[in-house]
């Protein structure tokens, strides 16, 4: 059974940084594309960034330069280190299996303040 569980959200100042991340379990991490999406209710779901088996990440265009992904293959873990961030950065945040949004965890709410 697919498990995903993200956590390290809360509230931050605008500016500021926070790391989410996602525990994995009952598939073969190591070999399987790993997704953050957010979904809020002005902006509906977005892909903020991947990152392969290997390592090579893709990036939306709205947290390029300020958002990095990162994973750790032998604890199954994914993380995402967000810096700079904006008001507009407020969501929820999912990890996904894979590249769609149809194994995800229950969410990590983000919230940045100005």
């Amino acid at each position: 059974e697919v498990r995903l569980v993200e956590s390290g959200g809360g509230s931050v100042q605008a500016g500021g940084s926070l790391r989410l991340s996602c525990a994995a379990s009952g598939f073969t991490f190591g070999a399987t594309y790993m997704t953050w999406f957010r979904q809020s209710p002005g902006k509906g779901l977005e892909k903020v960034a991947n990152i392969s088996p290997s390592g090579s990440t893709f990036y939306g265009e709205d947290v390029k330069g300020r958002f990095a992904v990162s994973r750790d293959n032998t604890k199954s873990m994914m993380y995402l280190n967000m810096n700079s961030v904006k008001t507009e950065d407020t969501a929820m945040y999912y990890c996904a299996k894979g590249t769609g949004f149809t194994d995800r965890g229950p969410g990590t709410q983000v919230t940045v303040t100005p």
